[in-house]
């Protein structure tokens, strides 16, 4: 009997045990995509109604609360892009979310630097400390922390607001900043040394670069919540010229409770700034996040 032969059958059967097994979907699940559906437009919806609340007038959403634009009123929206108190919060939000992104990545890396290079006594401990600090939000602390800052004359201004935010981006920042140094080689830094490259020009030149991603996912997360900070503002802030947007609703809609079309522009004015730069860096933040998951 030759080889041939007696492969024959053995391939019969490998077909036919394929021919009787159900093809993958290459697409995947329907379900899961149904799923996925609906949890966008959950997500969607809020915010879509939001926005296009905005161009109707109070008529049209007490006739019909759900209904599209018709017709459409860009006045609402001009109205309040030529109000000076709007734009006046919008820069304090801008410099508060910015100041404390620069904050907390300035120091985010420091710290995760010396934590993932450095060998020395309780440096597990100080890490243990930064996680641990993920698990008290700034509403644990709110009272204790506007004591303090009333005892050090911070309340009522932007630093009062800054420091705090810093404060509690920075577990944050170190979780995930922490396993991007650690996967930088050790003979990158020894190969540096060589060449005489200083421990704080390696710090510049080559661990800033390397970390990038990680950088800028702790960065944008760190604007982002920012900019949606209230409760911290609100127990800080008590001067109108010195609120956020997140305030400014508020102050909003006590003066114009009446006109909800106005309301809801300016809310949507509020929050698509963070929904822009969110979406814009979406990318950076899902690579960032993989990148400290693998390191």
């Amino acid at each position: 009997m030759t080889t041939a032969s007696l492969e024959a059958p053995r391939a019969k059967k490998n077909r036919s045990a394929q021919g009787g097994s159900k093809p993958k979907d290459p697409w995947g699940s329907p379900a899961v995509y149904f799923i996925a559906l609906v949890v966008v437009a959950l997500t969607v919806a809020p915010v879509a109604y939001i926005v296009l609340g905005g161009f109707r007038d109070n008529s049209q959403i007490t006739v019909d609360p759900a209904g599209f634009p018709s017709p459409w009123r860009p006045e609402t929206y001009a109205h309040i892009l030529q109000s000076s108190s709007f734009w006046h919060q919008f820069l304090n939000s801008t410099i508060a979310a910015l100041f404390t992104a620069v904050l907390v990545i300035a120091l985010g890396l420091s710290a995760s630097y010396v934590l993932a290079r450095y060998k020395f006594r309780g440096r597990g401990l100080m890490f243990g400390l930064f996680a641990a600090g993920l698990m008290f939000p700034i509403t644990v602390a709110i009272t204790p922390l506007f004591i303090l800052l009333n005892n050090l004359h911070l309340t009522n201004s932007l630093i009062g607001v800054i420091l705090p935010q810093v404060a509690f981006g920075l577990p944050t920042t170190i979780i995930i900043l922490v396993p991007f140094l650690q996967a930088i080689p050790e003979e990158i830094e020894e190969a540096a040394a060589v060449d005489g490259c200083s421990r704080l020009r390696f710090y510049f030149k080559m661990v800033l670069p390397l970390s990038l991603p990680g950088v800028l996912t702790t960065g944008i997360l760190t604007f982002v919540a920012s900019w949606n900070s209230y409760l911290l503002p609100l127990f800080v802030l008590s001067d109108t010229n010195s609120f956020t947007l997140p305030l400014g609703v508020q102050q909003f809609r006590g003066v114009h409770g009446s006109d909800t079309a106005a309301v809801l522009a300016f809310t949507s004015l509020s929050m698509i700034p963070a929904l822009l730069f969110f979406t814009a860096f979406e990318r950076r933040i899902v690579g960032g996040l993989q990148g400290a998951v693998k390191g």
